[in-house]
């Protein structure tokens, strides 16, 4: 799995928008995994809709009124790899470590399910069963007696 990210911010109040893709490899594809929903450490900013966030709203409020985190999304085998995106909350110090934290998590939470998908072993199984002789012993004198009949009647057709 490659998990790549960056964040983005205009100058000024602008919150900034985290965008990131999940790409799966290969052989983590061939191991047919579903789609994971990973809880991040990441909240959601109230509002989050608008881009901006203004002194004393919401995350800039006394106290801050914070969202609730928000939940990453691991494609399956099958899913498609488009880029993410998150509005992130306005902090005047540009610093958001729970970023790296939630992907971390991510990675964490995956890496277990890999290993859970790869404990299931391959197989390759092939199988044959014949009558048993019981049942051979059985109807035995009544399959050779069919095919000297065949037999007679072909030889007095020939005749």
């Amino acid at each position: 799995m490659q998990i790549q990210w960056k964040i983005t911010k205009k100058r000024g109040y602008a919150r900034p928008l985290l965008s990131f893709t999940i790409r799966l490899e290969d052989h983590e594809k061939a191991l047919c995994l579903p789609t994971l929903r990973i809880p991040s450490t990441i909240c959601e900013p109230l509002d989050s809709w608008q881009e901006h966030c203004w002194p004393g709203q919401f995350e800039r409020a006394n106290p801050p009124q914070i969202g609730s985190p928000y939940d990453i999304d691991i494609p399956s085998h099958q899913g498609r790899y488009g880029e993410q995106s998150f509005r992130l909350p306005w902090r005047e110090d540009n610093q958001y470590p729970e970023i790296e934290e939630s992907f971390a998590l991510v990675r964490e939470a995956f890496e277990a399910e890999v290993s859970r998908a790869y404990a299931s072993q391959p197989m390759n199984e092939e199988g044959e069963l014949s009558s048993s002789q019981a049942i051979q012993k059985h109807i035995a004198p009544a399959v050779v007696g069919e095919r000297l009949l065949r037999c007679a009647r072909k030889m007095s057709q020939a005749s």
